[in-house]
């Protein structure tokens, strides 16, 4: 299969302000010129906010819209988290925009409920293997990251993703995290966190990065700024470390009960 080339946006997220969000991204992606995916990080219009009566749109919304416009302006697939509400009740949703306008999406399985996040959101049930370039991708948000059992590969996914508002003050668990889901599921870690002080006083210091199998930094930010930093995954060398160190042949079998 062909590498892909992967670009994660780490920013400052203005506090529930989308339109203001949305021109700074559109600023920083100026810099990209080819790519195959780029990464926004977890609630992208509006930090992370639990007020979901004043910042929640439909799938047919402006930010689902501003995504679409630009997916085809790049030519690349473009995945972020904003709150969506539907019928069925109020979600932290990762949006999978394909170049062609099709969409895809994950809800947020384990919401966090030291901030209040189990209840003004609906649970998420299920995963989803979205296909780039034969690559199957695994999206997940912010506090999936500190469950193994859900991002467990079961020759799933060739690659993992955490978007984030992950705190300064856990940090060292952030990218010690990150790491480990890389190396106990032979697979690279493509993890986007935000930068700044969020509209609750919350610091953040980014620490996003792309970390191979083996849980090494491809590529990641030496400062807590604002940016675009793009790596390229070789599958060739994914799938020759995957058969010297099969690891996953001895893993244990399971099923997750809903």
């Amino acid at each position: 299969m062909p590498d892909l080339k992967v670009s994660i946006v780490q920013f400052d997220i203005a506090w529930q302000n989308p339109a203001k969000n949305l021109k700074k991204i559109d600023s920083l992606l100026l810099s990209v010129e080819r790519t195959d995916l780029i990464v926004l990080p977890e609630m992208f219009t509006t930090g992370f906010t639990m007020d979901v009566k004043t910042n929640a749109e439909k799938m047919n919304g402006p930010t689902i819209e501003w995504m679409r416009k630009v997916a085809d302006k790049k030519g690349a697939t473009v995945a972020g988290s904003l709150i969506i509400q539907t019928d069925d009740g109020c979600y932290n949703r990762l949006v999978w925009m394909r170049p062609d306008g099709q969409v895809s999406f994950y809800d947020k399985k384990h919401l966090f409920r030291m901030a209040g996040e189990d209840e003004q959101f609906s649970e998420g049930v299920s995963k989803i293997y979205p296909i780039i370039k034969g690559w199957r991708i695994c999206p997940l948000i912010c506090y999936d990251l500190r469950f193994p059992v859900w991002s467990r590969n079961q020759n799933d996914y060739d690659a993992l993703i955490f978007i984030a508002n992950w705190p300064a003050v856990r940090d060292n668990a952030w990218e010690t995290l990150c790491k480990a889901r890389a190396i106990e599921n032979l697979s690279p870690v493509i993890a986007v966190n935000r930068v700044g002080r969020d509209g609750k006083g919350i610091d953040y210091v980014g620490n996003s990065a792309v970390y191979n199998a083996k849980g090494e930094t491809v590529v990641d930010f030496e400062k807590p700024i604002e940016g675009v930093r793009t790596a390229t995954l070789k599958y060739a060398e994914l799938k020759t470390y995957r058969t010297k160190f099969p690891a996953y042949l001895d893993a244990d079998s399971f099923s997750i009960q809903g």
